[in-house]
């Protein structure tokens, strides 16, 4: 049954939510990718195959993995400012990876690791260039949605396979990996210059502040109230998200 959950939900959840950024371009697919994707499948699924304490310690990793994410957003923009989107990629998951490696190092109790997760963000979204919003919607190669989805299924797939393996605290690290990111960016880098990837990072920096509530939700009331926590925690991610567009929006006018 979780098996066959996983193969239905995950891309089905991944293909609403990439649909809905191709409609609103964008901006709005980098507030969208701020959400937890494929990290909140997998911590739903870490919940029901290893237990409640398994996935709640793992809710710390994954807001680590995102502060992670927006260290990747930052050196990707700002390599993309003088190199091609390859170097861009490039330097970028190298930043991921080695602020993975050196978060590794440390254990992180719920509370400070969402406190560094909004450093991260302010810090970052300060650095990361501004450029107006343009006309025009960001359209995807025919491939790019059934790949997004064959994909993401295999992450959560895969990491619930082996977590018990790698702990908690790694299994949430591992599954913050910005795959959608580096694909949807590199996309609109190569095809409509810096300004779109940028825009499109920033927007994603900024977004990770639903998914740093959705984690907290998780993490404080999944051992109270169960399974039915995901649900709570998306309708506050998916808010934060609403609001945080209006915001935004406001302030580009």
């Amino acid at each position: 049954m979780l098996l066959l959950l996983k193969l239905i939900l995950t891309p089905l959840f991944i293909a609403a939510v990439t649909l809905s950024g191709r409609k609103w371009g964008p901006a709005v697919s980098g507030l969208l990718m701020g959400l937890p994707l494929t990290s909140g499948p997998t911590s739903f699924f870490l919940s029901q195959e290893y237990g409640a304490a398994f996935a709640s310690k793992a809710t710390s990793g994954n807001l680590i993995g995102q502060a992670s994410v927006c260290v990747f957003c930052l050196a990707y923009t700002l390599a993309a400012q003088k190199h091609t989107w390859e170097i861009s990629a490039v330097l970028g998951l190298s930043a991921f990876f080695a602020a993975l490696l050196v978060c590794e190092l440390f254990s992180w109790p719920l509370l400070a690791a969402c406190a560094l997760l909004m450093v991260v963000i302010a810090l970052v979204s300060r650095f990361i260039p501004r450029y107006a919003e343009v006309g025009g919607v960001f359209h995807a190669p025919s491939w790019d949605l059934p790949a997004r989805m064959v994909i993401a299924t295999t992450i959560v797939i895969s990491l619930t396979a082996v977590a018990n393996i790698l702990g908690p605290q790694l299994s949430g690290l591992i599954s913050s990996f910005p795959i959608f990111a580096v694909i949807l960016t590199a996309f609109a880098h190569h095809q409509q210059g810096k300004q779109a990837a940028t825009r499109m990072l920033r927007s994603m920096v900024i977004g990770s502040i639903s998914l740093a509530f959705f984690y907290l939700v998780v993490g404080s009331l999944l051992m109270a109230l169960g399974p039915v926590v995901y649900v709570l925690a998306a309708v506050v991610a998916v808010g934060i998200s609403a609001l945080i567009y209006v915001i935004t929006r406001r302030a580009a006018r």
